[in-house]
């Protein structure tokens, strides 16, 4: 064991890495959502991704679901959701990496064209080379 003065780095007192699981990773394997593109036009600096649960759950739709609830699409709901984080942002006094984000969206459950509020949480974060990125999350996710 190195003596306290003569540790530099996690690895000498974790040592090595077992794991690691990148946010690029993440965003290949279909965990996370890139929603950058679309973020900038709605004024974020920074990329944004929203994990596969949030995805399912206030953005994905299909020509089934027209067919089966309201007319809405992908795209109107995925602004829907940015422009509500990014009030949520601008309107935000807390001085923390995280912050609730409530939302009103049309669930998929084929009988409901009544819009229902689900709340969000925004995390603000280290990427994979340190800079800052947001993620969106369901409140039980990390």
């Amino acid at each position: 064991m190195k003596r306290t003065d003569e540790l530099s780095s996690l690895a000498d007192i974790f040592g090595p890495v077992i794991m690691s699981y990148t946010r690029a990773q993440a965003l290949e394997d279909g965990v996370l959502v890139d929603a950058s593109t679309l973020a900038r036009e709605a004024g974020f600096n920074w990329p944004v991704a929203l994990t596969r649960a949030v995805w399912e759950d206030c953005v994905a739709w299909t020509a089934s679901d027209n067919h089966r609830d309201v007319y809405q699409d992908e795209s109107g709901r995925l602004w829907d959701l940015l422009f509500m984080a990014a009030i949520a942002i601008r309107s935000s006094r807390d001085k923390g990496n995280q912050l609730p984000l409530t939302l009103l969206r049309v669930p998929r459950d084929g009988h409901s064209g009544l819009a229902e509020e689900v709340t969000l949480k925004l995390l603000v974060g280290p990427g994979d080379n340190g800079e800052p990125v947001i993620t969106i999350l369901q409140p039980q996710e990390d």
